[in-house]
């Protein structure tokens, strides 16, 4: 239950009259009925309000709810002299001239009112059908996105004709009046729902139904809301503190398992699977047959690992080396080929997300340009795509069923397909990208160099550990998937 459903409650509970106890000494709201006649009259025989047509009786089919037996069920139009507003002819300059304030139904806060920003003359007050509401009248938007709203005034007030205005009798708690109608808010605003914009009228608000205890009773539900609601507020900055954790909490989890994976704490290490140091040298002989038949070219020696270039711990059975020492490196052409109507695909950044390739937007290329970006980066099932330009990361392993070519993506390749598990390499990837995010430079684009993958360090375990690793991680995962449904 969040906090605005536990409001609502403990509304309900106050007006149905099961907050707080009754107390036979403080009368009945019948007895209010009569105070409430005859202050009308008086006040109609003073000309402070008209003579209205008298409201219907209540049948017994309107009412919504029981009530304790000492409470009366009235029409909301019976308990005080209810008004709209209006808003003086923008023609007329000289009906905003005074400071006399002139409420809108945005200036409602669902509190008291103590600040209006727009203000009126006395002339508009003579010349239009504005009333001036006194300190403690109950206002309610009625139209558009605020209906519903609520507001006391603190201050003496005019008001829009957006919004609805009561002066309660004296036998009515102003603070009651407006702790119910919030607790109906949402039958208000369904009332007025069917038009281009919702719209309920001074004469629905006056039609329906309100519960009445008898004055002190009043008093009292009043003082226990208002000592129940701080609490509701911090129970409502806990909730939302909860539900931010709950949401966070799958991804969360889901950046632990591969921290632990990638610091050898999610599988053991089993001596007879060797060391990564034995790996690392097979991989280095293959590059190095590759370099001499020609296939890749021959880098710059890259510079050794320093002490304090090291993030965290690995097992001694495993080794820290550069990404380019064990992985082919390379990246999309940087040109703009000219793009033509059909051809071959041109994989971006833009296209990689999800885990997969989106080939709904993609841009087409020559057979000419794309033979000359191949010479570059020929991409190859189980290669592992990156973006490094824009949308940083979405790391995505190729299944090549249709020939592409990429621009300002980082491609990884095997150098040897059975010395490296490309899953381990893409995991690694997954769980580096939120890092490489923060590191990106920045300008137009936000981009990761080829110079940065190349060098990056990369923590590589034995061949066979990498492959139960990668199995435990596809265990698991699935779980974090499960806590986000």
């Amino acid at each position: 239950m969040n906090a605005q459903d536990l409001k609502n409650s403990i509304l309900q509970l106050a007006v149905q009259g099961k907050l707080v106890e009754q107390r036979a000494e403080e009368g009945t709201a019948r007895e209010l009925l009569e105070q409430i006649k005859l202050e009308k009259d008086q006040l109609i025989k003073d000309k402070k309000i008209k003579k209205s047509k008298p409201l219907p009786e209540i049948t017994e089919d309107e009412i919504p709810f029981e009530i304790p037996e000492s409470w009366e069920w009235m029409r909301v139009g019976d308990v005080g002299s209810w008004s709209a507003g209006a808003t003086p002819s923008r023609q007329h300059p000289e009906y905003y001239e005074g400071e006399i304030p002139w409420l809108k139904t945005g200036d409602l806060n669902d509190g008291y009112i103590t600040d209006i920003p727009e203000f009126v003359g006395q002339l508009a007050l003579e010349k239009t059908s504005l009333r001036l509401n006194p300190i403690g009248s109950v206002l309610m938007a009625m139209y558009g996105a605020t209906i519903g709203k609520l507001g006391i005034l603190k201050i003496e007030a005019t008001t829009n004709q957006a919004c609805c205005a009561c002066i309660p009798y004296s036998c009515i708690e102003n603070k009651y009046l407006f702790f119910y109608l919030m607790s109906q808010r949402k039958n208000y605003i369904s009332m007025g729902a069917g038009g281009a914009q919702p719209n309920i009228s001074k004469e629905k608000i006056v039609m329906s139904l309100i519960p009445v205890p008898p004055l002190d009773e009043q008093k009292r539900i009043v003082v226990k809301i208002e000592e129940i609601l701080p609490y509701i507020d911090q129970y409502d900055k806990a909730y939302t503190k909860l539900e931010t954790f709950n949401k966070k909490f799958p991804e969360y989890m889901k950046k632990s398992i591969l921290q632990m994976a990638m610091q050898g704490k999610l599988v053991e290490q089993r001596a007879e699977e060797g060391t990564a140091d034995e790996l690392y040298e097979q991989i280095v002989a293959e590059k190095a047959q590759l370099i001499k038949d020609g296939k890749i070219k021959k880098e710059k020696p890259l510079p050794e690992i320093a002490e304090d270039e090291i993030p965290f711990e690995i097992p001694s059975s495993w080794k820290w080396v550069r990404f380019s020492e064990v992985m082919d490196v390379r990246d999309g052409t940087h040109d703009s080929p000219k793009y033509i109507e059909t051809g071959i695909p041109l994989v971006t950044s833009k296209n990689i997300s999800g885990g997969g390739l989106d080939f709904s937007n993609v841009k087409y290329i020559s057979r000419e340009d794309a033979d000359k970006i191949n010479e570059r980066s020929n991409v190859d099932t189980g290669d592992i795509l990156f973006a490094m330009i824009g949308s940083i990361g979405n790391p995505v392993i190729v299944n090549k069923d249709r020939e592409f070519c990429v621009k300002n993506v980082a491609l990884f390749k095997n150098y040897d397909k059975s010395k490296m598990c490309i899953e381990y390499v893409y995991w690694f990837l997954y769980r580096e990208q939120y890092i490489m995010k923060k590191v990106a430079s920045g300008g137009v684009q936000s981009f990761i160099s080829l110079r940065v993958f190349r060098n990056y360090l990369f923590p590589l375990p034995p061949l066979e550990e990498q492959k139960r690793i990668v199995a435990k991680i596809e265990e698991l995962l699935p779980y974090c998937d499960q806590l986000i449904k």
